[in-house]
C-alpha cells in the first residue's frame, strides 16, 4: 500500500487531497501547523485507520525528515497564503513558503521521494490580459510592495525544485493555481467568492474592491485535484510546470451578480476603494487586473477539462454555507 505526505493537509486544497487519495486506498500523513488551516477540514477522515495528522511546521527538519523517508510521494501544499494573510505578515509568509520547501526539496531528493510543488498564478505578476502560458515572461511589481513577495516566494520554490531536478534527479511536477475555489474555502484571506457569498446569505452589502471589472476564472477544487492526482501518475510531467484552473472568464462585479442573483439576496453590491477595503496594508497592494489561464499543455498531458462552470461552483459554495458547515 502506498504512503503520501500532504503538507498543509488541513487547508483548503489540501484538505481535498487527502480525501482523494484515502479514497484510492493510499496511506496518508499530513502534516499542518493550523496557521491559516482548520482541523475541520479533515473531519470526515479522522477516523480512517489510513491517516495520520502531525501538527507541525515545514520548517521543523527533524519531523520533516521523518515523515518524508517514511513516504513514497508528497503532495507540497503547505504555503502562506491569503492578499490579506501577505500583507499583515510579510517575513513569516517569506520564510515559511521558501525555508519550508528548502527543507522538503533537501530531504525529498536524500530520500529520493517524488514531490508535487504547489504554485502560483501569481508568479505570472501584472502580465498582459492574455491567457497565461506555462513559459511567458513575468512582471512582477517593486520590491517595496509586500504584495509582490508571495509571488516571488513561490518563484523561487520553483527555481529551487527545477534545480534539483536537474542536478539530483528530483522527480518533481510543478502546478500553478488560478482562483480555485469550493466548499470549506473561506473569506478570511482574500478569497472572494466564498465572502460574497457569506455576506449576500447574511444579508450585507457585497463589497467589491475597486470597480469590479477584473477578469478571473474560477475552478472549482474537486476539479483541481483531480488534475494535482493524475499528473503525479504521469511519468511525462516530471520536470515541468502545469497551470490548473479553468477558462470560464468572469469580472468580479458579474461574479457579485451572480451570487447575489443565485442566493436571492437583497444585499446590494457596493464598490470601495482599495484604501478603506485594506486599512494601512493598502499602500504594499497593486491589483492583477487579468488572470487567465492558457490550459492547452495540462489537456495535453493527461486530457484535463473542468467539470465544474462557475454557475455550478455558486451553487456548492452557497449550499455549504446554508448547511453551516
Amino acid at each position: 500500500m502506498r504512503k503520501a505526505l500532504v503538507t498543509g493537509g488541513a487547508g483548503f486544497i489540501g484538505s481535498y487531497i487527502v480525501e482523494a487519495l484515502l479514497t484510492s486506498q493510499w496511506r496518508v500523513d499530513c502534516v499542518d501547523n493550523l496557521s491559516t488551516s482548520r482541523i475541520s477540514n479533515l473531519k470526515d477522515v479522522m477516523g480512517n485507520r489510513r491517516f495520520r495528522f502531525f501538527k507541525g511546521s515545514i520548517t521543523d527538519r527533524v519531523l520533516m525528515q521523518r515523515l518524508i523517508k517514511g513516504c513514497d510521494i508528497i503532495f507540497h501544499m503547505a504555503a502562506a497564503v491569503g492578499v490579506t494573510n501577505i500583507l499583515k505578515h510579510p517575513l513569516e509568509s517569506i520564510l515559511t513558503n521558501v525555508k519550508g520547501t528548502e527543507v522538503i526539496l533537501e530531504f525529498a531528493a536524500q530520500y529520493h521521494k517524488k514531490i508535487i510543488l504547489a504554485s502560483t498564478s501569481e508568479v505570472y505578476g501584472k502580465h498582459i490580459c492574455a491567457p497565461f502560458r506555462e513559459d511567458d515572461d513575468r512582471v512582477l511589481g517593486p520590491t517595496n510592495k509586500s504584495r509582490w513577495s508571495y509571488a516571488e516566494t513561490k518563484a523561487i520554490d520553483e527555481f529551487l525544485a527545477l534545480a534539483y531536478h536537474q542536478e539530483k534527479k528530483l522527480k518533481v511536477v510543478i502546478v500553478r493555481f488560478f482562483n480555485t475555489v469550493g466548499p470549506r474555502q473561506v473569506g478570511s484571506y482574500g478569497m472572494v467568492l466564498p465572502r460574497f457569498v457569506q455576506q449576500a446569505l447574511s444579508g450585507k452589502p457585497l463589497t467589491v474592491y475597486g470597480d469590479g471589472a477584473q477578469l478571473r476564472c474560477f475552478a472549482h477544487v474537486k476539479d483541481v485535484v483531480r488534475a494535482v492526482i493524475a499528473l503525479s501518475n504521469k511519468r511525462e510531467a516530471e520536470g515541468e510546470i502545469f497551470n490548473i484552473g479553468s477558462d470560464e472568464l468572469i469580472s468580479i462585479k458579474q461574479l457579485a451578480q451572480k451570487i447575489k442573483k443565485k442566493t436571492g439576496s437583497r444585499s446590494a453590491i457596493r464598490s470601495i476603494a482599495y484604501e478603506k477595503a485594506l486599512g494601512k496594508y493598502a499602500k504594499d497592494f497593486e491589483e492583477i487586473d487579468c488572470r487567465i489561464p492558457d490550459l492547452n499543455k495540462i489537456k495535453r498531458c493527461i486530457g484535463y477539462c473542468p467539470r465544474y462552470t462557475t454557475d455550478l461552483i455558486i451553487d456548492e459554495v452557497v449550499a455549504h454555507f446554508k448547511r453551516g458547515k
